[in-house]
């Protein structure tokens, strides 16, 4: 028999809100997963991907990652890996850093065996990759095998990746499929019996995450058993408040007190007819209640009766005159169509970019990011320049702007080989 603790998507360094008792709570949930793992002696911790939350991580955030393998070694337990969307890089992995220093096992085409599971490893790849791959594996002789990915795997809805081709294809019979990316748990068979099973996010990066977050425990046996446990995180409280006629910010006030607010984060959501309601009021009201973080999300469209006058008849041929006017390249053209003018729900825009990005990048076209020809012979001015530098969503469904570090505070992988 053989039982692994099976987690992913920890995200460390994600400062959440900005705040630094966020990114705090990622790190501390990490180091519940190996307390778990340590008191429930699994014979490995597998993770699938994104263990940072992005490719240029904070000295702290190397250092608290550190400090967990180095417990999990202490304790005899492996850590088995593969890298994932956030923080892949372009050569050498901070994952492959941790192996040097025989803290963790970068999983591959090669089978790591432990009891009577052999393990191998497939990284994130972008999608214009992945017509490419042939999904070789060296033999094993283990009773069971399982392999280790980070995407959004099909036959779940919103995949973009066939977890059924790549068992199909695979010169190995999988048992399991262990993935992240996705940071709901969720857990299927597919028909051909071998079991697909997302872990989940150890900690919400999303307010859309209202499920507990958690992890997996894996034993095989007589068969594959995939259980769940939960992890104590930060309080989240969902407010769903519907306004009745003549309803406003009052009411939620009072939704609020009925609720133990203190050190929590607090998603406000309102529909119904009631009131117009201003989110900074609800806002600072719940932080004086003793809340970390409040956001408010107003759904309803409420109708603005101020006359307001415009001196041009349709601002989006106003805003495209414009666009065409600063001379972007095709890839610049091609990502501002994916941010502003399409139709990607807003929780998928930052991976429609990272994606688009890599596929640009991946097919080596360096005409795609020449500037194009524009009417006005002028350079754009540094005003112009300053509104092109603006920060991008954090992917992943992340509520914030991907946060700058402070310039000391980063490193490279150079400065540690």
């Amino acid at each position: 028999m053989t039982r692994i603790l099976h987690t992913g998507d920890t995200h460390l360094g994600y400062q959440q809100y900005h705040l630094p008792d966020r990114r705090e709570d990622f790190r501390r949930a990490f180091e519940r997963v190996a307390e778990d793992a340590i008191a429930e002696d699994v014979d490995a911790v597998v993770h699938a991907g994104d263990l940072f939350h992005d490719r240029t991580p904070r000295l702290s955030d190397i250092m608290g990652a550190l400090s967990v393998l180095r417990d999990l070694d202490d304790a005899g337990i492996p850590f088995l890996a593969i890298v994932g969307n956030h923080e892949g890089k372009r050569s050498q992995q901070w994952l492959d850093l941790f192996e040097s220093m025989d803290l963790a096992t970068r999983l591959g085409s090669e089978p790591v065996q432990l009891g009577n599971v052999a393990f191998y490893g497939l990284d994130f790849v972008p999608r214009s990759k992945r017509d490419d791959l042939d999904y070789e594996y060296e033999p094993h002789d283990a009773e069971y095998a399982a392999l280790v990915s980070h995407g959004l795997f099909e036959p779940f809805e919103h995949g973009d990746w066939d977890a059924r081709e790549i068992s199909r294809e695979a010169t190995v019979d999988f048992d399991a499929m262990l993935v992240g990316d996705d940071h709901e748990a969720k857990t299927k068979q597919l028909d051909d019996g071998t079991w697909l099973t997302y872990c989940g996010s150890t900690e919400r990066a999303s307010a859309s995450e209202r499920e507990d977050r958690g992890y997996n425990l894996v034993t095989f046996e007589e068969t594959v058993d995939i259980r769940r446990r939960g992890l104590d995180t930060r309080e989240f409280e969902f407010l769903d408040i519907e306004l009745r006629p003549g309803e406003g910010s009052e009411r939620i006030r009072e939704r609020i007190d009925q609720h133990d607010v203190s050190d929590s984060v607090v998603i406000v959501r309102i529909t119904g007819e009631g009131e117009q309601v201003m989110p900074a009021g609800i806002e600072e009201y719940a932080d004086d209640q003793g809340a970390l973080a409040t956001r408010v999300n107003d759904q309803r469209e409420i109708e603005d009766e101020t006359d307001v006058e415009v001196s041009f008849a349709d601002p989006d041929e106003a805003v495209e005159q414009r666009i065409s006017e600063l001379g972007l390249s095709p890839a610049a053209r091609d990502l501002d169509e994916t941010i502003r003018a399409s139709k990607v729900a807003d929780s998928n825009v930052a991976d429609s970019v990272e994606r688009r990005v890599e596929e640009f990048v991946d097919e080596a076209d360096s005409g795609a990011f020449a500037a194009a020809d524009t009417e006005q012979d002028e350079a754009t001015s540094p005003a112009d320049a300053d509104d092109q530098q603006a920060d991008h969503p954090a992917a992943d469904g992340g509520d914030d702007a991907a946060q700058t570090d402070e310039p000391d505070s980063q490193v490279t992988m150079e400065d540690y080989l």
